[in-house]
């Protein structure tokens, strides 16, 4: 089967839009169509100034949530990054493939570092080399596909180079992977900014929805959403970045396209009402299951300790062939005891 690598970054709450945009399509087509691998990438968390403890508590929720979304461990591997060594040990070779000028073209990185040297913080190395890591992810696994939203195509690009740069080097050794759009997703913008997307780390939450609001807040955000100039219900991202966002997310709760529930509509009242009410629907069987589940912390690790044991069993072997291509020693094998030899007759 094709195998699919993805992951979620534990630097705040899960969003809806994290939910439509990726988790709903692993749960629902890419765990039933695929070989997939799902991890919580808590290194990727340390390239920013971050609360320890803080980390640990959003990597177990991250973890619950993707269980409580339908995140089959019986059809899907799911861990914890840190607990499989092998990430650590084949991101440092990446870098002994990667160039200075690669990671300083990534986007994100650009427009992160000015963020954290605005903040009178320095920017850490890691910043800049976690596209290296997202490779090795991804590598370890040989993964077939990596489903990615627009923001990420960039890094599965460069896993590509990586990837194809070292096996001409050293011989046949990582799969290169392909970038892929979910086949059931959504792209959820800021309630109050239609103009960015939903981010879970947003330093502002009112214009983004979490998987465990309670209702009351979920609906009272959807009701306060920015809307546009005019009283006409009108679906174009172009014009109506507002009522467009609204609508996609009608569309992807409650099925539908979304130019053609505006037709609908005469109000935007009406709309955001109706809204309210779908997403309200959808995310309650996950927050129930949620509950359950974050009552039941012994079944949660027992779920990452198997995932993470399975994690192990699949990328070791391929990251240890890469140790033996690049050139590095392999550890010499114990010495077999030696058996007393029996001289009596």
């Amino acid at each position: 089967m094709t195998r699919i690598f993805s992951g979620v970054k534990p630097t705040g709450h899960l969003t809806l839009g994290n939910y439509l945009g990726a988790v709903r399509g692993w749960a629902e087509v890419d765990q039933y169509r695929a070989d997939p691998v799902f991890c919580v990438v808590d290194l990727h968390a340390l390239t920013v100034d971050h609360d320890p403890a803080r980390v640990r508590r959003l990597s177990r929720q991250a973890a619950t949530l993707l269980l409580a979304s339908g995140i089959d461990p019986e059809r899907s591997v799911l861990f914890v990054q840190s607990h499989v060594d092998e990430h650590a040990r084949l991101s440092y070779l990446l870098e002994c493939v990667a160039s200075d000028g690669e990671m300083r073209r990534m986007v994100q990185y650009k427009e992160k570092a000015p963020i954290e040297q605005a903040r009178g913080g320095s920017v850490r190395l890691s910043l800049l080399t976690y596209p290296v890591l997202m490779a090795a992810d991804i590598l370890a696994y040989g993964a077939d596909e990596v489903p990615v939203g627009d923001d990420q195509t960039q890094h599965v690009e460069l896993t590509r180079d990586l990837a194809a740069r070292f096996n001409q080097r050293y011989g046949q050794t990582f799969t290169v992977p392909r970038a892929t759009r979910p086949e059931v997703a959504a792209r959820v913008m800021d309630l109050q900014d239609p103009m960015s997307k939903m981010g879970k780390s947003h330093e502002s939450g009112a214009g983004i929805v979490y998987l465990l609001d309670e209702p009351d807040v979920v609906r009272k955000k959807i009701m306060r959403a920015v809307t546009d100039s005019g009283s006409e219900v009108v679906y174009d991202r172009g014009t109506r970045p507002g009522v467009s966002n609204l609508l996609e997310i009608l569309a992807a709760c409650a099925g539908g396209n979304p130019e053609e529930l505006s037709g609908a509509y005469e109000s935007y009242g009406a709309l955001k009402k109706d809204t309210a009410d779908a997403v309200v629907e959808l995310l309650r069987p996950v927050r129930e299951r949620h509950g359950e589940l974050a009552r039941d912390s012994a079944h949660v690790e027992g779920v990452l300790r198997a995932g993470a044991e399975r994690a192990r069993e699949m990328s070791r072997p391929t990251v240890d062939a890469a140790y033996r291509a690049i050139g590095l020693l392999p550890p010499a094998p114990a010495p077999a005891e030696e058996v007393p030899v029996n001289m009596a007759r």
